[in-house]
């Protein structure tokens, strides 16, 4: 899969190119980056990218022009017509989670762009944009850091990526239910013992415990999830 993410700001993205799994699977050829300076393409000889909003108002917006060259010389490059999604990370969006993060891992293309100051000029917008997405109801102050959120969980979903393939299927929010508790050596610490179903060698009841922990856990900390959860008829009436 390959991330183009157009940016003011390239070295940003740069740093999480070589860096744990991501780093691995760019290495091993399964993922490549991009990181495209939007200031590149501009047509101003003082590398000028932004101006004034019409009708008034405080900050700058990021202009059309300057924008629209830098995606263009992106598609030109993939050499596709037309199919290639470009997402604007803005906090005016659905917001992001698993089951858009496995959606956009079936592309192959990818393009991220990145807004600034009081946003982008809408026009250019309106011309390229095919996916809005939000990372959550705050506002940051650029699209960097959700575009390397959404890059790095859309980049795990992609096969190859995790070591074990069923990692991705076990942890948080897969059937919208948390990931249960994990627990490594030693068997005790700080006078805390590790449950004794882990030690057991009995797969079948350390399935069930994860199951209930993971239920629980969900019930507990996010259970506005739990009535979306793939439930039992049985747990439906323990947890529900």
């Amino acid at each position: 899969m390959h991330f183009y993410i157009l940016t003011l700001f390239p070295d940003m993205i740069r740093q999480i190119m070589h860096t744990s799994i991501i780093g691995r699977a760019v290495s091993h050829g399964i993922l490549t980056f991009e990181a495209v300076n939007i200031r590149d393409y501009t047509a101003d000889k003082h590398k000028k990218v932004d101006d004034y909003p019409y009708g008034g108002g405080a900050g700058m917006v990021m202009q059309a022009q300057p924008v629209y060259d830098a995606w263009k010389a992106v598609m030109d490059r993939i050499g596709q017509e037309g199919g290639v999604r470009t997402i604007y990370l803005t906090p005016q969006a659905p917001v992001f989670g698993q089951k858009m993060a496995k959606e956009f891992a079936k592309e192959q293309n990818l393009i991220l762009l990145c807004g600034h100051y009081e946003g982008i000029d809408e026009r250019v917008l309106e011309e390229i944009v095919t996916d809005y997405v939000s990372i959550g109801d705050y506002v940051l102050t650029g699209g960097e850091l959700p575009a390397m959120v959404f890059a790095d969980a859309v980049a795990r979903m992609v096969p190859g990526v995790l070591t074990n393939e069923l990692s991705g299927s076990t942890e948080s929010l897969e059937g919208n239910l948390l990931e249960y508790p994990q627990y490594s050596r030693p068997e005790e610490w700080n006078g805390k013992k590790v449950p004794s179903v882990l030690l057991s060698g009995n797969h079948a009841n350390v399935d069930a415990w994860r199951r209930e922990q993971s239920i629980r856990r969900t019930a507990d900390r996010r259970p506005d999830l739990l009535a979306q959860a793939d439930l039992t008829e049985k747990e439906q009436k323990i947890y529900l």
